[in-house]
């Protein structure tokens, strides 16, 4: 796991924990709901977390792929010509 996905996998569990927790205020404190309903909440959270974390490394990052050393030549190249 790279540095960056661990940062956004964090951010994602801390940011939905809060999410969370004001849910649970919200429903104990100024909206009369079931029991079960605070069941359904922590459950929709989890899957929401899921989901997202597995979109985000699924998804295709294009900046792994790219060498440094070659794109450095390619810099180098590309000015070169235009100065010709």
């Amino acid at each position: 796991m790279k540095k960056k996905d661990l940062i956004f996998t964090l951010g994602l569990t801390i940011f939905m924990g809060v999410l969370w927790v004001v849910g649970m205020l919200v429903m104990g404190l100024w909206i009369p709901v079931k029991p079960k309903a605070y069941i359904w909440w922590f459950v929709g959270i989890v899957t929401v977390t899921l989901v997202i974390n597995i979109w985000h490394s699924l998804k295709e990052d294009q900046s792994d792929l790219k060498d440094p050393k070659r794109e450095k030549y390619q810099r180098k190249v590309s000015k070169r010509k235009k100065k010709k």
